[in-house]
């Protein structure tokens, strides 16, 4: 029996110890706290928030965002484009750095979540590192993006498409985008410093709410965004004959606004026609003259398809307008389209950014699917100048650019783990 024993504790001293590190993971709590304090800038007395780009209540949110970032120890400041960047340095000199981040800026009438939930998880995601002194080799740039709900004008800065055209446009808050960028710190005459070229930056990820109910109906953790889709809008010209509404026969009108009703219903005809997630809408009618017993004689409508393929957003126009023309046609009402500065292309995330993501997803035991985005976000300007991805969570109920739009607190913990996990991934592999 004693040999047994001296044997087994020379055993113990020979075989090494095994240890096992915990993977590190996000403070919950925390994160739900920072949601939380952010929607105290620009809160109602209904208890509703209201924060549009440029106004006091985002300047005073930014301001906040840049404390939260010196705090945990990064290098602040806000870009001539008034975007809020924060670096935490890597060990490498020669590695550029891994960005990451969203957007503050709401919608009028809008909710906690949408944008918010991945520039705070973005936030959470530099103090576990502090707090467990993890280094990395690449530099983390956090960049909470301005204006992304009046134009992504803060991104499309970086990418280096945001021109001096853009600069009369007013919000809700009566400030010019020009206005807005010098408001928020920037500065419209130094603009051109801030686009980035292809390399400087390593790799973008962002993380956002789904926006959509595809999560929450199939009760899944994750999304993986394959794409964003692009965009293009057209306004569309009805012109017939304003005539009598009572003494012109109705064989004999050329009805612009009858017109325009065949037309609303041919898009959705040929939008559902077609194998696909395409989407066509016709989200905006104007009938002249406007009046109860007039027949009307122009009617302007918009026109807007969205889809992952030009290709797709092409041939669902072409058989739109091939309609179009046999409804002007049968009701002697011609049809026009104009094109609209309103176009985004899509934008294709990283195939290897989105495997790594899904490893991640892996490692954590969730589910997930991959999905495009139906909305534009951020992402769809940065994938221009770096490999990028993005990191979907649920909407309760598809809800969202509302005030009752909700992601629970294990589901937002849930993405800036995943957030996390990729990020520490591609410091390795990049």
């Amino acid at each position: 029996m004693n040999n047994c024993k001296n044997l087994l504790f020379t055993l113990l001293l020979i075989i090494p110890m095994v240890v096992v590190k915990a993977q590190i993971s996000v403070n919950q709590d925390r994160l739900v706290k920072r949601i939380m304090d952010l929607a105290q800038f620009g809160i109602q007395e209904n208890g509703q928030t209201e924060r549009v780009a440029f106004s006091d209540a985002d300047v005073a949110a930014q301001q906040w965002i840049i404390s939260q970032l010196k705090e945990m120890g990064l290098e602040t400041h806000i870009d001539f484009a008034g975007n809020v960047i924060g670096i935490r340095k890597g060990t490498d000199a020669s590695k550029k750095p891994i960005s990451f981040g969203s957007h503050i800026d709401r919608v009028p009438h809008g909710g906690n979540y949408d944008g918010c939930v991945g520039s705070m998880g973005s936030l959470e995601v530099i103090k576990v590192l502090n707090e467990n002194s993890i280094k990395t080799k690449h530099p983390l740039e956090v960049i909470i993006f301005s204006n992304e709900e009046g134009g992504v004008m803060g991104s499309r800065a970086i990418a280096g498409h945001l021109n001096e055209t853009a600069f009369p446009v007013k919000n809700s808050t009566g400030y010019t985008m020009g206005e807005g960028m010098m408001r928020l710190g920037g500065d419209t005459l130094r603009l051109a410093e801030v686009a980035r070229k292809t390399g400087d930056v390593a790799a973008f990820l962002e993380l956002h709410i789904e926006q959509g109910g595809i999560l929450e109906k199939e009760n899944l953790d994750i999304g993986i965004v394959e794409g964003i889709v692009g965009l293009k809008w057209w306004d569309v010209e009805f012109k017939g004959f304003a005539n009598h509404a009572g003494t012109t026969p109705m064989n004999a009108r050329k009805d612009a606004l009858l017109a325009a009703a065949k037309f609303i219903i041919a898009v959705n005809e040929v939008a559902n026609s077609f194998e696909g997630a395409q989407v066509a809408t016709v989200g905006k009618i104007l009938a002249e003259p406007g009046a109860p017993n007039v027949i009307p004689g122009k009617v302007i409508t918009s026109l807007e398809i969205r889809d992952l393929s030009s290709e797709v957003i092409k041939n669902v126009y072409d058989a739109i307008v091939k309609r179009a023309s046999e409804i002007s046609q049968e009701s002697g009402v011609k049809i026009s389209f104009f094109k609209s500065d309103t176009t985004a292309d899509p934008a294709i995330m990283d195939a290897t950014i989105q495997k790594q993501i899904k490893k991640s997803i892996k490692s954590l035991s969730l589910s997930y699917k991959s999905m495009p985005s139906g909305a534009g976000h951020d992402a769809q300007d940065m994938a221009l100048i770096t490999p990028s991805g993005m990191i979907f969570v649920p909407s309760k109920g598809g809800i969202s650019h509302s005030p009752q739009e909700f992601t629970s607190a294990s589901d937002m913990a849930n993405g800036a783990n995943v957030l996390l996990n990729t990020i520490l991934a591609l410091d390795k592999s990049l």
